[in-house]
Parts: C-alpha cells; structure tokens; sequence
C-alpha cells in the first residue's frame, strides 16, 4: 500500500512536471501566435499602404495618359489645319507667281509698244501707276479699289511739241480691251503717219513746257475685277508712257 502510494506520488509529480512543461509550451506557442499575427498586422498595413501608393500611382500615370492622348489630339488637329494651310499657301503663291509672270509679260508687251507708238524725243519718264481706296490710301484689292492716279515727268520737251495740247488716259485689261464706262472718249491719232483710235476713260487739256510732272486722276465707274491691268497715256501724236497694274 505505501508502495501503491509512493507510485502514484511519483505519478503525480511527474504529471505535474509535465503539466509545467506543457503549460510553458503553450505560453511561448501563444506568444508565438501573438508574435505571427503582430507581424501579419505589420505586414498587411505595409501592404495596404504599397497598395495605396500603388494606386496612386496608377491613378496619376492614367491621368497623364489622358492628357497626353488629349495633346496629341490637339498636335493632330493643328498638323491637319496647318497641312490645309500650307496646301492653300501654295495655290495662292503658285497664284501668285503666275499673275506676276502674266503682269511681266503685259509690261513686256507694252515695252514693245510704247518703242512702236512713242517718240525717241517726246515720251514720259518715271510713268508710275497707283490705286487708292475711298480714303486716299494706296491698295491692291480689286474690290477696295475706287481711284486711279498715274504720274510721269515730261524732261526735255523739244518746242515742236510743247504748247496746249490733248493727253488722253486708256486703261486697259491685259489683253488690251478697254474697261467699260458709260461715256468713253474716243480719238483718233497719228502715230507716226499712221491713224489709230482709242477709247479714253479722261482726257484733259496741258499745256505742255519744256519740263514738268503730270498726273491724271479717274475715279473708277464700276468696280474692277482681280487681274492685270495696263494703263497709258496718249497725246494726238502718240503714246507717251505706260505700266501694268495688278489687282488681286
């Protein structure tokens, strides 16, 4: 009996033992579970943060995406309307170009005139051509023009040409028809023993010297279209001067 005893005191103590050993375990298995979940903690809060910024991120690179795609719209727009621009840039200068070669050709046509029909001794100088608007203000569009001014010097006059004579201004379109107005004046001249008429939009009467300047003013009737025109001056022993004049 005391040996049953002295047994089950061993039993007991061991038990005990084992029972501290385990209660121990399961202390540092709890605060090793603490000690998980602590950093389970940590790390899901960094993560969540990571993924905050992360989205942040992505929300900012979309954003500029979208700008981006929005500049490159308005690049693309702009490419187009300066690619129409440069196309009508270039119909008007090749326009252009050609007007000023058909312009150049009226004043080289003309120059072969005025060697036929004018005196070596008796001709303009410095023959100039000007279009006004309403407002005395020079102007190339057609559509402005209301007045036209011709000034020349006469330099040298020999005495069998000075004294009071007619000069008559013709304007002219490049091919040489004379524009409409409702009273054109017509004359008929001797040109170095030939007779030739002309239809006159003005006429007046000078009295010539031996040198001076001489201008002619016409306010235009009906309004002139673009294009090339020629305007001269003629007095009853023929051309003393001309030019061409563009209208656009």
């Amino acid at each position: 009996m005391e040996a049953e005893v002295d047994s089950l005191e061993q039993a007991y103590i061991q038990l005990e033992e084992e029972n501290v050993s385990l209660k121990g375990a399961y202390e540092e298995a709890q605060q090793e579970i603490q000690r998980r979940k602590a950093a389970l903690r940590r790390l899901s809060a960094k993560s969540n943060e990571e993924i905050g910024g992360l989205k942040e991120q992505i929300a900012a690179l979309l954003s500029a995406k979208e700008e981006l795609e929005k500049a490159i719209t308005a690049l693309q727009v702009e490419n187009d309307s300066l690619r129409a621009l440069t196309g009508q840039l270039s119909e008007s200068l090749a326009a252009a170009e050609a007007e000023n070669r058909r312009l150049n050709e009226v004043n080289a046509a003309l120059q072969k005139e005025k060697e036929r029909l004018t005196l070596a001794s008796y001709k303009a100088n410095a023959f100039r051509v000007e279009v006004e608007r309403k407002k005395p203000k020079v102007t190339s569009k057609s559509r402005r023009a209301r007045r036209i001014n011709v000034t020349f010097d006469l330099m040298n006059v020999p005495p069998e040409y000075q004294g009071v004579q007619t000069l008559y201004l013709v304007i002219t379109d490049d091919k040489g028809t004379p524009i409409s107005v409702s009273n054109p004046i017509k004359a008929t001249l001797n040109v170095k023993g030939q007779t030739m008429d002309i239809f006159a939009v003005k006429a007046k009467e000078v009295n010539v010297g031996e040198n001076q300047r001489l201008s002619f003013t016409y306010d235009l009737e009906n309004r002139l279209k673009s294009g090339i025109y020629r305007a001269i001056v003629y007095t009853d022993v023929g051309m003393l001067g001309a030019a061409g004049f563009k209208l656009r």
